[in-house]
């Protein structure tokens, strides 16, 4: 919820907000089914990332629900309210990704990310069906796995602004895809196995670079150029193996976003406004159904714990078959 007190200061309040829509929810390349996954798929062999030459084509989708109470108010400079009213938003996303990983080494992988997004919003009517944020990816294991040993897996992700942008969308009638900017990003995950459980967990760092070039005009003002802040983030949880078929987990994950800057321009004069530093934070709670010796499909719920998290998270994500693309198949 958001109130301004002057016309102007309640006006750059709103340009920041919805300016600042698309930085509300990061990527994070250490999921916890890609942590389950390296854990669970191969547990005896010395790497737990794919071997040299063999290729993995997994599947997701994904469906998120943001709401928002909004208080919109004016008051004059004779104090008086010129206008008072109670704004609510509800968006709608779904998801749906495939994601492409090679074996480079035994203990180095590539990953690709191709999504795409649909997306409704219920106070301006307005929907959206487009490609998302294409990603680029490599995961790297120093060190082999040793039974009763910490797994650990080192990561950098290369997040590209294929998305319709923010900034560059009518924020009246459209709704953007992507987050507007590109992002790099790395960090650790690490899992340990304490038969029956599964203990993971992951931090990392992200690098947002700047929207530049802008001339998106919001009210009587223009957007000029974004300066997404950089963002702090880790996730820990848990797997317990029901059977060797089944496993259910609970993790939490939370992510720290620093401030961003967005520079406009109103009647010529050039000034700036800052959003508040943000705090995401989710509860998943997932299914891991095992279909064969490697291959686990994933179904998830979660639920965000701050106002800058998606309120309801659903998820499944699972492989496909491409062994008749291996070489030597």
């Amino acid at each position: 919820m958001t109130m301004g007190a002057p016309l102007l200061a309640q006006a750059d309040d709103r340009d920041t907000d919805a300016a600042r829509a698309a930085l509300q929810q990061q990527e994070d390349d250490a999921t916890e089914e890609r942590n389950l996954e390296e854990v669970f798929q191969a547990a005896e062999r010395q790497y737990s990332l794919l071997r040299s030459g063999n290729m993995a084509l997994n599947f997701s989708g994904d469906y998120s629900y943001y709401r928002n109470d909004r208080i919109d108010i004016a008051i004059g400079d004779n104090g008086n309210i010129s206008r008072f009213r109670i704004e609510n938003d509800a968006e709608h996303s779904f998801g749906a990704s495939l994601s492409f990983d090679y074996g480079i080494w035994n203990n180095l992988t590539f990953n690709t990310r191709l999504p795409v997004q649909y997306k409704y919003d219920t106070q301006r009517d307005a929907q959206q069906a487009s490609l998302g944020d294409v990603t680029f990816g490599l995961r790297y294991q120093p060190f082999p796995v040793r039974p009763g040993g910490v797994n650990t897996t080192l990561y950098t992700t290369l997040s590209t602004a294929t998305g319709d942008s923010p900034y560059t969308i009518d924020p009246n009638r459209d709704l953007s895809s992507g987050k507007g900017y590109y992002s790099l990003g790395g960090g650790v995950s690490m899992s340990k196995v304490v038969d029956p459980v599964v203990l993971f967990g992951s931090m990392g760092y992200t690098m947002a670079f700047d929207a530049t070039g802008l001339d998106q005009r919001r009210g009587q003002d223009t957007l000029k150029r974004v300066e997404p802040g950089d963002s702090i983030s880790f996730s820990m949880g848990l797997a317990y193996a029901l059977s060797y078929e089944v496993s259910v987990s609970a993790s939490y994950q939370q992510s720290y976003n620093f401030v961003s800057k967005f520079r406009f321009e109103r009647d010529g004069e050039p000034f700036t406004a800052k959003s508040e530093d943000s705090t995401s934070s989710i509860l998943n709670t997932s299914l891991g159904l095992r279909t064969s010796s490697n291959r686990i499909v994933n179904i998830s719920f979660g639920f965000g714990l701050t106002e800058d998290s998606p309120d309801v998270l659903l998820g499944i994500s699972l492989p496909i078959d491409i062994s008749g693309l291996k070489p030597g198949a």
